[in-house]
């Protein structure tokens, strides 16, 4: 029988780390020391790409191969403009989920407040038995079908976005493996 198909718990990307490489890795517009630089577009959506089949407790390493001791000196900036570009993205995606967690709470305070005033208006009104039922019942289905999507938001919701913060904090602190080799 075939074997299962799983997803490694190790996940390595590897760079090549030289003069000629290192300026394709980030912005060619960004006059900023390398350590301070922008990443290209290109090294990011590898990185992405390279960690697209991570899984919770996956461990992600950067595999540096330097052919020269001149280009293991280039390693250590290399490293600190993806670990600052990372740690940026985690930050601004944690904003993002505060935003949305205000947004859900405050969503579904409106709704209880409006399926509480229209609940505590109804036995107020003067109006015959079977049309006072039928109203609460129609009442009722509205306060659900209005309470609906803010719970259902909180409860599921918000594990998309604790994914992508684990997963840009992995990134931003990674371990290094350096890898030295003969051209």
């Amino acid at each position: 029988m075939g074997e299962a198909i799983t997803v490694s718990d190790r996940i390595s990307i590897y760079l090549t780390v030289n003069k000629e490489t290192l300026n394709d890795y980030f912005n060619a517009h960004d006059p900023a020391p390398i350590y301070k630089r922008q990443l290209s577009h290109m090294l990011e959506e590898y990185i992405m790409t390279s960690v697209k089949s991570h899984k919770r407790y996956s461990a992600i390493f950067y595999k540096l191969k330097c052919t020269s001791e001149i280009d293991k000196q280039f390693a250590q900036p290399l490293m600190y403009a993806i670990r600052r570009h990372f740690e940026l993205m985690k930050m601004d995606r944690e904003r993002e989920f505060e935003k949305f967690k205000k947004r859900s709470w405050v969503l579904l305070g409106v709704s209880v407040l409006f399926a509480v005033i229209c609940q505590g208006f109804l036995p107020l009104m003067q109006l015959e038995n079977q049309v006072l039922v039928g109203l609460s019942n129609s009442l009722d289905i509205f306060s659900w079908v209005l309470l609906w999507r803010p719970i259902d938001t909180l409860l599921f919701s918000w594990n998309p976005h604790l994914k992508d913060i684990c997963l840009l904090n992995k990134l931003a602190n990674s371990e290094v493996i350096i890898i030295e080799s003969d051209k």
